[in-house]
């Protein structure tokens, strides 16, 4: 949705009660497909106040309240309508996203019924097909495959297994979305199964790398995106939504970090020993066509249209390079943090850029193309090693989380100085 002055005599004929229930459904979907709150409130806003409208938002990962109030009543008019929405934590669909974006322009710009602009939002909630689900079930194999060989160098065996488990927690994953109770223990649940097949594998296949194995086929579940989200809705004042969503990632943490472990102890209890260490890793020409590959599969887990795949692969990999060269330049690591910083500003000035000229949501490019930067490994490995008792293990990694989540988000802000967003998702 751009920012535009404001035009709102197409709607001084229609109803209060539609031009809410518009706003109410569009806050709804931008809400589902993973809008950070401060996003969500300024389109939200800026769209209420071209209809006529006067809208204060409050945005939470679980709630949203919205007042109206009617603008010809001046500044002194009072809300006339306070709706309160309970809603389930959002997950980003780039296709859908982009869809309720494409409406509300139209709404806006009067080639679209208010009335019709409504039914179309809410034909957006309709299920994916089988064939839809299967292709995520795809990514989440070929993202695995992906960490292990740009991030952990592993050999051919652990990328295979991680790939394997992918595919296993990805069929987890769908499945719980239409089982409530699978969804509440789902992360443990993936924990435990990723661990007790890599350690079967390693104990009567191949030797394997088990802690890189089962980092990388959990790497999806991981929530480094929505520490990085939380630690973003910090910096602007949304307090409230930063501390629920850091709430939310740090209870995911504990639920896979549980799940290692226990699967760890009950293989431990059962007999079975793993072959745990590591094969010659591998050549180094594997990196290119792997990002390829991992690219396409964050293009489908993220669930973009066709038309922006290309769009969406050419983020993650900016942003991979441009941290690999950062890491490069300091003398550190690809996860260094001037590397972080450095793919952070380049992807967040590239999808203000974006945004400007395609007229669609920088999300597009913004969400996708730090998925390779956010730093949730770490995050998990700081659990893990408090879990085993190792305080100072844990307590590094802990500081090394909070390093790279702040280079990672002074970056996007700094990229925002840059290029200035001309719209608000």
């Amino acid at each position: 949705m751009s920012e535009q002055p404001v035009v709102y005599q197409p709607f001084a004929t229609a109803a209060l009660t539609t031009r809410i229930a518009f706003l109410l459904e569009l806050a709804r979907r931008l809400h589902q497909y993973g809008t950070t709150a401060p996003r969500l409130e300024m389109a939200v806003a800026g769209v209420a106040q071209r209809m006529g409208l006067a809208a204060d938002v409050w945005s939470s990962p679980t709630a949203i309240i919205i007042s109206f109030s009617d603008l010809a009543q001046g500044e002194e008019g009072v809300a006339q309508s306070t709706q309160v929405m309970r809603l389930a934590p959002g997950d980003v669909n780039l296709a859908r996203l982009c869809e309720a974006d494409h409406i509300a322009d139209q709404v806006i710009s009067g080639d679209l019924d208010l009335r019709e602009g409504f039914h179309r939002l809410r034909t957006l909630s309709r299920p994916e097909s089988r064939r839809a689900q299967a292709a995520v079930i795809a990514s989440y194999g070929l993202s695995a495959a992906a960490v292990v060989a740009l991030f952990l160098h592993s050999s051919w065996p652990d990328l295979l297994t991680a790939c394997l488990i992918g595919l296993v927690i990805g069929t987890i994953t769908i499945l719980a979305g239409s089982r409530p109770r699978l969804a509440i223990a789902s992360e443990a649940v993936c924990a435990m199964v990723a661990t007790t097949i890599a350690i079967m594998v390693s104990a009567f296949v191949v030797p394997l790398a088990i802690k890189a194995v089962v980092l990388a086929s959990l790497i999806v579940l991981i929530p480094g995106m929505s520490l990085t989200t939380a630690v973003r809705e910090l910096s602007s004042q949304h307090l409230v939504s930063g501390v629920a969503r850091t709430g939310g990632a740090v209870t995911t943490l504990l639920k896979l970090t549980f799940g290692t472990v226990a699967a760890t102890q009950l293989c431990a209890a059962a007999g079975i020993q793993a072959r745990d260490y590591a094969l010659p890793p591998l050549p180094s020409w594997v990196d290119y066509p792997t990002l390829l590959l991992g690219a396409f599969g964050f293009a489908i887990l993220f669930r973009a249209a066709r038309r922006d795949w290309l769009v969406v692969m050419g983020a993650v990999i900016v942003g991979y390079l441009a941290t690999r060269w950062g890491g490069q330049i300091s003398g550190a690591v690809p996860a260094a943090p001037f590397g972080v910083f450095l793919g952070g500003f380049l992807l967040s000035a590239l999808a203000n850029f974006y945004a400007r000229y395609a007229k669609r949501p920088g999300a597009v490019i913004r969400e996708p193309g730090i998925i390779l930067l956010v730093p949730g490994s770490v995050g998990f490995r700081s659990m893990s090693f408090l879990l085993d008792r190792d305080t100072e293990l844990g307590l590094n990694a802990g500081l090394l989380l909070l390093t790279l989540l702040v280079s990672l988000v002074a970056g996007l802000m700094f990229g925002e100085l840059l290029v200035s967003p001309r719209r608000s998702l």
